[in-house]
């Protein structure tokens, strides 16, 4: 007895009518949006080799990746992530490339989370990644274009930007193992105070873990790079880096100040740690999780061979989708403009008549049915607004 042959996996869904075309109009969107800042369309492919993922650094757990062997035996995975199969892209194919590298894809990601519930492990994404700059600019060009993501769909939304390397200073001076590391890192991400405070007593009363107690409350507005100067212990490292957090949130500000809620979050420590400087996070109202993520990743192709540095983002179209569905803008699918029936022996004429009306820009159907009275009800029920009927002479009726 077949148990799973008229369901989808856990995590998956089908895509049907109106969810699938606004899909694709909301893919549409979006490229264009980053082709009119000059980037190119890649893509890379649905299965990896599990190397791609599994460099030094380790930045994706395997129990989070789809595995599967191919006929050689080698461990492949399924893409749980765009930017490291473009790294590798660009170090491979695109090292002789001139720079920057401006790439944008759209495609679909594949992560497991089996602890989650209502989760999705198949999603798809449209992103940019903007290649061999570390200019101040090119930070700019990144957010403004996430910006321009997230104002495309006519709702409130906010930006937040924050720093990954001033955590990275504060817990790399803690005598903590990398698992105890990775469990800080969570409870910041999560603002969880009450546990974060209990696991950093365990380290003892020191400036830096008063620091890090406090930096997932530093958020808001210009006040928080003062209350963080005040907090944080610095060697002149950590000054500098919110100095450079400083300048680009003022300048984010001054562009978009007055159209979203423009903020600046310390504990933004994204999961995905190959960042290695300024975090993107961008909201729509009425969804509760980020839209927009990326940020800097100066260190990740030379994990690759090729010492570049990038700075990328990727919207999830699913959250955008569902976002529209909820507010009932979603495109409706198109109904036919015409039908057309071919009366015994007149098909070839049909096909030609129908061929003539897609010609002039209409959507036509052509008619599966033995008789016109069906034609009809058909047509009715589809709101089809002309039934063409060709007989034998040809003649449209």
């Amino acid at each position: 007895m077949k148990n799973y042959d008229l369901i989808t996996p856990e995590g998956t869904k089908d895509l049907l009518l109106s969810e699938c075309l606004g899909t694709r109009v909301i893919e549409k969107c979006l490229m264009d949006i980053f082709r009119s800042y000059g980037y190119t369309e890649m893509i890379t492919p649905g299965l990896e080799f599990f190397d791609v993922f599994n460099l030094n650094s380790r930045y994706f757990p395997q129990e989070n990746m789809y595995k599967l062997t191919d006929n050689k035996g080698r461990l492949l995975v399924m893409r749980p992530d765009s930017t490291m199969p473009i790294a590798r892209v660009v170090a491979t194919r695109l090292r002789d490339a001139m720079l920057p590298l401006k790439l944008c894809y759209h495609q679909t990601v594949y992560r497991t989370e089996p602890a989650l519930k209502g989760r999705s492990d198949e999603i798809v994404q449209a992103g940019i990644e903007l290649i061999g700059s570390d200019q101040k600019m090119a930070d700019l060009e990144v957010i403004s274009m996430a910006a321009e993501s997230l104002k495309a769909w006519g709702m409130e939304f906010s930006l937040e930007i924050g720093h990954i390397g001033i955590f990275k200073e504060l817990v790399g001076r803690l005598d903590a193992t990398d698992k105890e590391k990775e469990r800080i890192r969570k409870l910041i991400e999560n603002k969880n105070f009450p546990a974060l405070n209990d696991m950093l007593d365990t380290f003892g009363a020191t400036p830096v873990t008063a620091a890090l107690k406090k930096l997932p409350g530093l958020f808001g507005g210009e006040e928080v790079f003062e209350k963080a100067e005040e907090l944080i212990p610095d060697d002149g490292n950590i000054i500098a880096l919110l100095e450079e957090l400083r300048e680009i949130y003022t300048s984010v500000s001054e562009l978009y100040g007055n159209e979203g809620n423009v903020t600046v979050d310390l504990g933004l420590v994204n999961k995905t740690d190959y960042y290695t400087g300024l975090i993107i996070k961008g909201y729509l109202q009425g969804h509760g999780d980020e839209v927009v993520s990326g940020g800097r990743y100066d260190k990740l192709i030379s994990e690759f061979g090729y010492d570049v540095p990038a700075i990328g983002f990727a919207v999830n179209v699913n959250a955008i989708a569902k976002m529209l569905a909820k507010a009932g803008t979603l495109p409706e699918v198109p109904t036919a403009d015409v039908i057309v029936f071919a009366e015994e022996g007149c098909q070839v004429a049909a096909l030609k008549a129908a061929d003539k009306f897609r010609k002039e820009g209409l959507i036509v159907e052509n008619a599966l049915f033995d008789d016109i009275e069906s034609v009809r009800e058909y047509a009715k029920e589809k709101k089809i607004a002309k039934v063409v009927v060709i007989d034998g002479s040809g003649e449209e009726l």
